[in-house]
């Protein structure tokens, strides 16, 4: 699922955490933020921080979602679809 990604931190939910999962992630030389699920024997360290913002992550999303245009992808071309994004993020942002 994650073969040829890059980047620096995986920012997961509690269903992420599986043992295989992090050892693929740690292969990739990404750091996984993944709180551990309350039945795990060994607790496993993250950045309670890092993962705060994932917080705010999804609150945007979920403003992107009001906007009828992104949410039901009327744009057919990328870079027309990007460029609403982009205004409706601006419009978010000036509120």
């Amino acid at each position: 699922m994650f073969e040829g990604v890059q980047s620096t931190y995986a920012l997961m939910d509690k269903a992420y955490d599986a043992d295989k999962l992090i050892e693929q992630l740690k292969r990739q030389n990404i750091i996984s933020v993944i709180p551990p699920q309350s039945n795990r024997k060994e607790l496993c360290e993250y950045d309670e921080s890092i993962y705060k913002e994932r917080n705010l992550i999804e609150c945007f999303i979920g403003k992107l979602k009001q906007f009828r245009r992104i949410f039901s992808r009327f744009e057919k071309w990328a870079k027309n679809y990007m460029h609403i994004l982009r205004f409706a993020a601006t419009l978010i942002w000036l509120r």
